[in-house]
This record gives structure tokens, sequence and C-alpha cells, in this order.
């Protein structure tokens, strides 16, 4: 026979099921949006209760922010050696882990912190950020990146979130693809910065130096000659843009005009 009444919770379990609750509301609405009451309602408890364990909504709110971002920080954490481009695969599989686990949280961290209007709360959502950050440099074997690198690394950061927070919303694109490609994206976006900066292609040559053929970026970098070899590769099969980084690529930088050598046989004829 049932009797109804409920087991009573411990001091830590009752706060964590709270955390929980908060970061289920969060997530759906603004915090602003969301009172003691519903927390209350949603937890089975009354309003003194909350109060006892989280003397406000933004404590409440601030502590499941902070929850979610040590768990989401730690996603970056994977063991050192292999490719790079292996490891960077592996990461954004935790990633998007935590994402599909635990969509609440990341919906309630990522979107939120501005909105509940508190400068700790953003800070935690910054510290997230800059933990993503400082261990991408370090799988890429760097202590003190220049600020060009340190933008394309930066800038994927971002683009990763908005990736995530976005196919939580659709999910029109297989989770699969989405992994696979903001790890070719962050190659292109080195790339890109590569051409013009000394810095970004010692670490651009030597990443793909370490790249097995099939692999991520191996992958990438055969898509994209397959889809423009007139760019991508030049006519002796060999890949263009071997020219130093920061140069135009133009052959008078150098002084090396593929014309000046017919010239001077001209004027000796």
């Amino acid at each position: 026979m049932t009797t109804g009444v409920r087991r009573r919770m411990g001091v830590e379990e009752r706060r964590q099921q709270l955390i929980d609750v908060a970061l289920r509301l969060f997530s759906d609405r603004s915090p602003q949006d969301v009172s003691i009451d519903d927390i209350a309602t949603a937890a089975g408890i009354s309003r003194p209760l909350v109060y006892h364990y989280f003397p406000g909504k933004h404590s409440l709110y601030e502590a499941a922010v902070r929850r979610a971002a040590d768990e989401l920080a730690a996603r970056f954490d994977v063991p050192p050696g292999g490719p790079f481009g292996a490891r960077l695969l592996l990461v954004m599989g935790r990633y998007f882990d935590f994402v599909e686990e635990h969509a609440s949280g990341f919906s309630a961290l990522l979107r939120g912190g501005s909105a509940a209007g508190s400068a700790r709360t953003d800070a935690v959502i910054d510290e997230v950020r800059q933990a993503a950050y400082e261990q991408l440099l370090a799988h890429l074997g760097i202590a003190d990146p220049g600020p060009r690198l340190a933008l394309v690394i930066r800038t994927w950061v971002g683009v990763a979130e908005a990736t995530a927070l976005n196919w939580l919303q659709e999910r029109s694109i297989p989770r699969w693809e989405l992994e696979r490609r903001l790890v070719h994206e962050l190659l292109a976006l080195a790339a890109v910065t590569a051409a013009f900066d000394e810095e970004t292609a010692g670490v651009f040559r030597r990443v793909v130096e370490q790249e097995p053929a099939d692999g991520p970026f191996g992958e990438l970098v055969e898509r994209l000659a397959a889809l423009a070899p007139g760019v991508f590769r030049g006519p002796d099969g060999g890949t263009r843009g071997d020219a130093a980084p920061g140069g135009s690529g133009d052959p008078e930088d150098s002084g090396d005009s593929p014309a000046s050598g017919d010239t001077a046989a001209g004027d000796g004829s």
C-alpha cells in the first residue's frame, strides 16, 4: 500500500535537484521569466524550502551555470598524443555528447548569462570559452600564441558554440557531420590566416605534415582538390600556395617572373 510519504532528501541531494530543475527552466525561458514559485513547483517542494537552500533566484541560476560550465569545459580535456585532427574529432564527439545529454544546461549556459543580469554568470561563461581556448592551444603545443593565431582559435570556439545551439533547435544536419565539419572549419580558418601570418603558417604546416591521409584533415584537402583542381593543385600535380606567408603569390614579388627568362632569350635572338 502506498503511503504517499515522500523520501526526505539530504542537503546536497536537494541542492542538486534544484540545480537540475533550474537548468531545465532557464533553458526554456529567460531567467527573468522564471520565478521561485516556478522552481518550487517543478521540484515538488515549497517556496520557503527553496530559499532554505539558495538565498535567491540569481544564486540558484549561478550555481546551475557553474555546474554546466564545469562539465562542458571538461569535454575539451582529452589525452595528448596522436594526430591533432583525430584528437579534435574526439573533442567534438565529447562536446556534442554534452550538448545532446544536457541540452537544457547547454542552452541555459550559453543563452542565459547576459539575460540574468549577473556579471558573475557572464564571467563563468567566459571561463568556459577560455578553458576551451587553452585546451586547444595545449593540443597544438603552443604556450603563447600571437594575436592572429589566437584570433583563429577564439573565432573557432565561437563557431562551435553557434553550431551546437543551432543543431539543438533544428537537428536538420546529422550530428556526426557537424562534428567533422567543425574539425574541417578549424583547418580552413587556420589556412586563411596562415597565408598571411608566419606563426600560423608554421603551426599549420606542422599539423598537416603529421596528419594521416585518411584523417579528417586529409579528407578535407582531398575534397577541396577534387572540387577545384585548377585552384588547389598546379599543372604538375603539386599543391599551390608554396609562397612565403605574407606574400601576394605574384611571381613579380620575388623578382623571378616566368616572363623574365623568356625576355632574356628573346633579346639574344
